[in-house]
């Protein structure tokens, strides 16, 4: 997303252009053919738009407030692994690596995954929040998608009901994640980042993660 924006503000492309949507990629491997399956999806709706023509924005919004499989693999293949990589370097992530989009069953095999840490997603998060990603419009723009995330069973449940919270959810077998830029009343925001793994169970471990969400924000709003 912050790429995106990054070239929306520079004049390379606009968030109202389309593209057309197909579901078929290549793997980084040997630049064979893949899918996504839409039961595998948390979005399964956007792939009755295949086909059809979808905006940058569109494709955007369900990146990130639905975590679209089909989406991220859009917008990465429109974008290049490569150039989103060395954005989030620049701003500092410095062992994060953006080398694919999602389901790459050869690259998986290879080992050629997407890796990231606490501190890489917390580096990116604060750079949204104090408006150095990008413009101060586009941080602006981003912040309040984050915002509109649909899935807040993670750090949002440890947190005050109505506390606004800009936030990015991930999750893949007995790997759950949430990054979070947090708003409480009258205070400065601050970054929160829980990653965890080996936790077969979701629930387990998005319970675990809204208590240290709980712990956070009593740390921040009474010290």
């Amino acid at each position: 997303m912050i790429e995106l924006f990054r070239r929306h503000d520079a004049g390379e492309l606009r968030l109202d252009s389309t593209i057309v949507l197909r579901n078929e990629f290549k793997s980084i491997v040997d630049g064979s053919s893949y899918s996504l399956d839409a039961l595998d999806d948390s979005d399964s709706s956007l792939y009755a738009k295949t086909g059809q023509r979808v905006t940058l924005g569109e494709l955007n919004e369900r990146m990130i407030t639905r975590s679209s499989n089909l989406a991220t693999n859009a917008v990465i293949e429109l974008l290049g692994a490569g150039r989103v990589d060395a954005t989030a370097h620049a701003l500092g992530a410095t062992t994060i690596q953006v080398r694919r989009g999602v389901e790459d069953g050869k690259a998986f095999s290879a080992g050629l995954n997407n890796t990231t840490s606490a501190r890489d997603l917390g580096v990116l998060m604060a750079a949204l929040a104090q408006d150095r990603a990008a413009s101060r419009a586009s941080c602006e723009a981003m912040r309040a998608i984050l915002r509109r995330q649909e899935f807040n069973d993670e750090i949002p449940a440890g947190l005050p009901k109505g506390t606004p919270v800009a936030h990015k959810t991930g999750w893949i077998t007995a790997t759950t994640h949430d990054a979070a830029i947090i708003y409480p009343p009258g205070r400065p925001p601050y970054v929160l980042v829980v990653l965890t793994r080996a936790i077969p169970q979701r629930k387990v471990a998005q319970a675990l993660m809204a208590d240290i969400s709980r712990d956070a924000w009593q740390a921040v709003t009474h010290r």
